[in-house]
């Protein structure tokens, strides 16, 4: 089944959700057609009245400048109307990336380059937005204002008329010409922009080991390469603009002298091209508001192409596989908590990491898996979070496919404690329930207890509601916060990745006595044979 666009579904919502903005779009779209058309016919019908000797009274003079006026407030609303229905919008699209962003499996994330994803939130939505407050909404209304510019002229002066109606497919070729071209630069310049977003956080992620092999020369070369490439593209885009717009102005100074010179050649082209005095100004003035629309198409076609270049992003986005539930198969035995079934697994095609890997744990039970480095112990732990799917083979929990557990029910059936603890914005509370709702502070508070930590954070000024800040913990009470925000929902499964590999003795022992508590009815998994291997009570099982 074929899924919505994003931005289809985001328009529709809009719409939906708050008609009083998009009524008001339309409201003062239509106002600013009408007080283009109807200015020039007023100065038209005064400056006949002045040729033909009569006075022009007060009330005229003050109803045309009010007619101005209101042109001039229509703008406005319309302006103010498209920034809100635009913002409206762009907030739903990206409420629809994030809800896509939770189902992404974890080799998503691990083939995608982080500054890559974050453009298509931020830089891309942000050409959405454009769309609607530059582009087509305006664009939709100048070419209102065009046909309708056209529509009088043709009654006032025929021969003006198909004089433009000559011209403007010339305008039009032109501007297809320029539409090509804008787009594919623009496209080019939206990809380099990507890279050059991806390299610094890249740079600063490696920093250490670049610095340690000396390729700081390197990195500054293939910076400035992406900064040149996006340079090269934004050039292109620029060339056609700074061309395109003086191009129309031309056009229309052009077409200005053939309707005068046309006029007084004959008594046959002045009576075909329609010139009263008053005609001539009422002309001039069409003909200087039909290029101004004009002029703005040009703009907003490069504003439409810039969006499509995102929009089109963002529909790839979108399309990515999202994470597949399978159907919640039952094994007959449902002795075991945890078993892996001849699995075979890798991250990349050719570079097969579990082969045929068999293991069965039962509940209560403590295993370490040992190996050598790359042997996949915790590429084991991933598959058994379900966050990659095997090649062949099947991993069961308590008799279920791990790939058919939903996400929220992973928390209450199994908890993982990394080797580094990574903190989120937030109090020290946050950093424990992860602002799960169905986490209370009385879970947390009993989470620390089991940990030790109770009475350290207890002993700050605002408790728990202590904003988390680097320096606040030491290492250890780091560690044991990381098993505190592991065993908060009280889970059946606990998974221990390292998390001695870079502790202290002392350190480690207090994780020892936490770790004592904390296995007590659970089932422990453990990469670190350090712990278990102390407590005397760990099967020791060998990943080759």
């Amino acid at each position: 089944m074929k899924k919505k666009s994003a931005i289809l579904t985001a328009l529709v919502n809009s719409i939906k959700n708050y008609p009083w903005v998009f009524v008001g779009v339309i409201f003062f779209t239509i106002g600013g057609i009408l007080t283009v058309v109807f200015p020039p016919l007023i100065m038209e019908w005064m400056v006949n009245e002045l040729t033909a000797g009569n006075a022009i009274r007060l009330w005229q003079v003050v109803g045309y400048f009010l007619v101005m006026a209101s042109g001039a407030l229509m703008d406005v609303g319309k302006e103010s109307m498209v920034t809100v229905f635009g913002q409206k919008v762009t907030h739903g699209i990206r409420t629809v990336m994030c809800k896509k962003l939770k189902v992404l499996p974890a080799s998503y994330f691990k083939d995608q380059d982080t500054g890559n994803v974050v453009s298509r939130f931020v830089s891309d939505v942000d050409m959405i937005e454009i769309l609607f407050t530059s582009g087509i909404i305006g664009m939709v209304a100048d070419l209102c204002k065009l046909i309708s510019i056209l529509a009088v002229i043709g009654i006032k002066s025929p021969g003006l008329g198909l004089l433009l109606v000559f011209v403007l497919p010339i305008i039009y070729a032109i501007t297809r010409y320029f539409q090509k071209r804008m787009k594919k630069a623009q496209l080019k310049h939206r990809q380099a922009v990507g890279r050059v977003s991806d390299h610094i956080p890249d740079t600063l992620r490696s920093i250490r080991m670049i610095h340690n092999l000396e390729k700081e020369d390197f990195m500054e070369k293939r910076y400035d390469h992406w900064i040149h490439e996006s340079f090269e593209a934004l050039n292109k885009v620029n060339l056609y603009d700074a061309v395109y717009s003086p191009l129309l102005i031309e056009l229309r100074a052009l077409i200005v002298a053939a309707m005068l010179v046309l006029a007084a050649m004959t008594s046959g082209t002045a009576q075909f091209f329609g010139m009263s005095v008053g005609t001539v100004v009422a002309m001039i003035s069409y003909v200087t508001y039909i290029f101004t629309p004009l002029e703005s198409i040009g703009m907003e076609i490069q504003n439409i192409q810039s969006a499509i270049a995102g929009a089109t992003r963002i529909e790839e986005f979108m399309r990515e596989e999202e994470i597949s539930i399978d159907s919640d198969e039952v094994i007959e035995n449902k002795e075991p908590i945890v078993e892996f079934r001849n699995v075979d697994f890798g991250y990349n095609k050719g570079q097969q990491i579990l082969k045929n890997q068999s293991l069965v744990i039962y509940s209560g039970e403590h295993v370490t898996l040992a190996g050598r480095t790359g042997a996949g112990k915790s590429t084991m732990f991933r598959l058994l979070l379900g966050l990659y799917r095997p090649w062949n083979g099947k991993i069961f929990i308590e008799g279920r496919l791990a790939t058919s557990i939903r996400e929220e029910e992973r928390r209450s059936l199994f908890g993982y404690v990394e080797q580094s603890f990574k903190p989120i914005p937030g109090t020290i509370a946050e950093q424990i329930s992860l602002r799960d709702e169905i986490i209370t502070r009385e879970d947390v508070l009993s989470s620390l207890e089991v940990v030790g930590l109770r009475e350290t954070v207890e002993s700050f000024d605002d408790g728990i509601d202590t904003i988390f800040q680097d320096g606040l913990f030491s290492q250890g009470q780091i560690q044991l916060l990381a098993v505190a925000r592991a065993i908060v929902a009280n889970p059946k499964i606990l998974l221990l990745d390292e998390i001695t590999a870079n502790l202290d003795s002392e350190t480690e022992s207090r994780l020892l006595e936490a770790f004592e508590k904390v296995s007590k009815n659970r089932t422990v998994i453990s990469i670190s044979h350090r712990l278990f291997e102390k407590m005397n009570k760990t099967r020791m099982v060998y990943i080759e």
